[in-house]
C-alpha cells in the first residue's frame, strides 16, 4: 500500500509540475472548471489516504484526517459527474465513491474495525488508484499529456 501511494502520489505532483511549468503541452480541458476542482481535490487525496492507511489508527488526528479525506473524495467524485459530454466507464466510480464513502463512516462508526479497514482499502485501490491508472495512461487525458509529452 506504501508504494502504491507514494508511486501515485509522486507521478501526480510530477505532472502538476510540467504542466504548471510550462514544460508539458498545453491542454484545453484545464481550462474547465470541473476538471479543475477535481484535480485540486484528488491531488491532496492521494499522499493523505496513504498517509492515513499507514499511520496510527483511531486517535483524533486520524478521525479528522480522515473526515478531510472523505470530504475530497466526495467532491472529487461529484466534480467527476460534470466532466465530458457524455457518461463512459469511468463515470462508474462516481457512484463507487459515494457508496464507499457511507460504508467507510458507518463502519466506522459502528466501531466495526476490520469492516472499516475493508472498506477503506478497496476505497483507496478502487476510487483512487485504478481512475489514477486509467488517468495517466490513456493517450490524451490530461494527466497523461501532462506527465508524457
Amino acid at each position: 500500500m506504501a508504494l502504491v501511494a507514494i508511486i501515485m502520489t509522486t507521478i501526480s505532483f510530477v505532472a502538476i509540475i510540467r504542466g504548471l511549468a510550462g514544460i508539458a503541452p498545453a491542454h484545453a480541458n484545464i481550462r474547465e472548471l470541473a476538471i479543475v476542482l477535481h484535480v485540486a481535490t484528488v491531488l491532496p487525496a492521494i499522499p493523505l489516504g496513504g498517509y492515513l492507511l499507514l499511520a496510527r489508527k483511531g486517535g483524533p488526528r486520524h478521525k479528522s484526517l480522515g473526515k478531510v479525506w472523505i470530504g475530497l473524495m466526495l467532491v472529487t467524485a461529484t466534480c467527476a459527474i460534470f466532466i465530458g459530454r457524455d457518461f463512459s466507464w469511468i463515470h462508474l466510480f462516481v457512484p463507487l465513491t459515494f457508496w464507499t464513502s457511507w460504508k467507510t463512516i458507518q463502519t466506522a462508526r459502528a466501531r466495526d474495525l476490520d469492516g472499516h479497514r475493508k472498506e477503506i482499502l478497496g476505497f483507496y485501490l478502487g476510487a483512487l488508484t485504478i481512475p489514477g491508472i486509467v488517468a495517466f495512461a490513456i493517450p490524451g487525458r490530461l494527466m497523461n499529456v501532462w506527465l508524457f509529452w
